[in-house]
């Protein structure tokens, strides 16, 4: 009989144990499920830009033809961004196609006609929808990516969960935050 007591405590201790580390490893799965869905949709909308792009330079090119410069960084930046694969490169991407996009605009800006035209405000239009959808699925990545971040540097998951595979992820950081803090002027 005196043997029962400590073998209920150490059951139960395990028990608790147990149900602890299932509902951590839970929880981190959902959240590691979560940030790649986010990452998902950044990239979906950062495809959506990509393929704006060439019908953007298409309208700006029948007015202005002698910008070469302008189109070759444009498209340079769109490849770019196409071929991003994490966080840190999407980010450099992100600022040089933010750079790209202020310059056919300048360019723009220049052509009275180009801005009265119907195709080129409607691109216009879609691209500022699209740059807010890109803002909406950064700040959706990062809201995940600091969950589970969070999750896994707490006491005592700190332990054990880089055992059972889980890491920290990375924000989606831009390192010129001037170059992106609005998206690019499209006002004509």
């Amino acid at each position: 009989m005196e043997w029962l007591i400590p073998l209920i405590i150490v059951v139960v201790l395990v028990l608790v144990i147990g149900i602890y580390l299932w509902a951590t490893y839970n929880s981190l799965v959902t959240l590691n499920v979560r940030v790649d869905e986010a990452w998902s949709d950044i990239t979906v909308q950062l495809k959506r830009r990509a393929d704006l792009i060439p019908n953007l330079i298409e309208a700006v090119k029948g007015y202005a033809a002698h910008e070469k410069a302008v189109f070759e960084n444009v498209t340079k930046a769109r490849a770019e961004t196409l071929s991003a694969s994490g966080p840190a490169e999407a980010s450099a991407a992100e600022n040089h196609m933010q750079q790209a996009l202020k310059s056919i605009f300048a360019v723009a800006e220049a052509y009275p006609q180009l801005q009265a035209s119907q195709n080129f405000l409607q691109l216009q239009s879609e691209l500022v929808d699209t740059e807010d959808k890109i803002q909406a699925a950064r700040r959706f990545y990062n809201g995940g990516v600091r969950e589970l971040n969070t999750k896994i540097k707490v006491f005592p998951n700190t332990l054990f969960v880089r055992g059972l595979g889980f890491h920290e992820r990375e924000f989606f950081e831009v390192t010129e935050a001037a170059a992106i803090a609005e998206p690019p002027r499209v006002q004509f």
